[in-house]
């Protein structure tokens, strides 16, 4: 029997980082419990006066997040607080399948169109690998605003 997954994030800003990676992955916040969000409204607002109600101070609404795929496919992504900082690279990183079934300069043409849009978000370029076949198609290894390492592959 497989298993489902949830990826977890260490983060300084759970928010900032769940909505980066929201942005980059097409998922979705999801609405507190028992709490209609309508479309349009920002689950994140709906979340901290979920909060507020239930009497958790301002201070500590920023400590989790997570995002979900909206298709129900991909595994969840979970963002906690935490204080220290990343201070070396990252055991795990995320692929982000950016070309699908493109090969050669078209494949690398669309991973540098993502990239530039990743930039955008507040990510940082750090390197590109060139295709070598058979093997390697290439890719563009970048980081998220809290020094995550992932790849555009």
């Amino acid at each position: 029997m497989s298993r489902h997954i949830q990826v977890t994030f260490d983060a300084h800003d759970p928010a900032a980082l769940s909505t980066f990676w929201r942005e980059v992955l097409g998922y979705v916040h999801p609405g507190p419990p028992g709490v209609d969000v309508p479309a349009g409204t920002d689950p994140l607002a709906a979340w901290d006066g979920f909060l507020a109600r239930i009497g958790v101070p301002p201070e500590q609404r920023n400590t989790r997040s997570a995002i979900e795929d909206p298709d129900g496919v991909g595994p969840r992504l979970f963002f906690q607080q935490v204080p220290e900082d990343k201070v070396a690279k990252n055991r795990v990183h995320l692929d982000v399948r950016a070309a699908p079934g493109l090969q050669g300069e078209e494949r690398m043409a669309a991973l540098e169109a993502e990239c530039d849009r990743l930039i955008a978000l507040g990510a940082k370029r750090v390197q590109r690998y060139e295709p070598q076949p058979p093997m390697g198609a290439g890719n563009i290894v970048m980081t998220d605003p809290e020094g995550n390492e992932f790849c555009l592959d």
